[in-house]
């Protein structure tokens, strides 16, 4: 809306109809930095995600290694794209994870994760050239296109467990991550090193979602009840 106010006194202006240059006079949306607080879903849910994955099917396996590595893991979407054969250190039991800024960064592989992706390699997985681990589910075959198809594979999972979000994407997961670990007793730091935040700061908004501490914190309301 201010974009278009500014064009509109900048064309009157060209016109004639407006002698003084207004269109810097329009001020600027303030915007907050870490305003909104972290969309989340609880661990019952996620529980409930990961069983609608129809895993007698390759579909199904790849979705369900994927939404695993999502929310046991905390992986962006497009760390999910990256991920490649090459990245799996199965005599170690640890991923390798290309996250933005080309920084790599080595996690932990826990079991469940790993027999999930051990399951789709065998019996879901297509052969093809590509050294991506997961792989489109039609031709041609090659890795997924980007972010946007995790985060399709979420929001088909969110739908067929019947949850509803407004936060559809492939961060719902790593926001619940972060959120299940706070109330588990975890430290901000700590969340920041398994979300692989390169500034602490980043990691703050995630007190918002601490009631508890929020609680003890909040001053009583004027005149209300204690």
């Amino acid at each position: 809306m201010t974009c278009a106010v500014r064009s509109f006194l900048q064309y009157g202006r060209y016109l004639g109809d407006i002698r003084a240059d207004l269109h810097a006079s329009v001020p600027t949306v303030a915007n907050w930095s870490m305003a909104g607080i972290p969309k989340s879903i609880s661990a019952s849910q996620v529980h409930s995600l990961l069983a609608q994955c129809d895993r007698r099917t390759a579909i199904g396996r790849r979705d369900y290694a994927v939404l695993l590595l999502l929310a046991r893991l905390g992986l962006r979407g497009g760390e999910v794209v990256e991920l490649t054969l090459d990245d799996l250190d199965w005599d170690e039991g640890a991923i390798r994870i290309r996250g933005p800024a080309r920084r790599c960064d080595r996690l932990p592989m826990p079991a469940d994760v790993g027999a999930a992706l051990v399951d789709y390699l065998r019996d879901g997985r297509p052969a093809c050239p590509a050294r991506n681990v997961f792989i489109r589910s039609r031709a041609p075959r090659r890795g997924l296109l980007g972010p946007s198809a995790v985060s399709c594979i979420v929001f088909r999972a969110l739908r067929r467990a019947g949850i509803e979000s407004h936060c559809k994407g492939a961060h719902l997961l790593r926001h619940s991550l972060a959120t299940q670990m706070l109330g588990n007793g975890a430290s901000l730091s700590e969340i920041g090193e398994i979300l692989r935040h390169r500034n602490p700061q980043t990691t703050t908004i995630y007190a918002k979602v601490d009631l508890a501490s929020l609680h003890a914190l909040a001053l009583p309301w004027p005149g209300g009840v204690q």
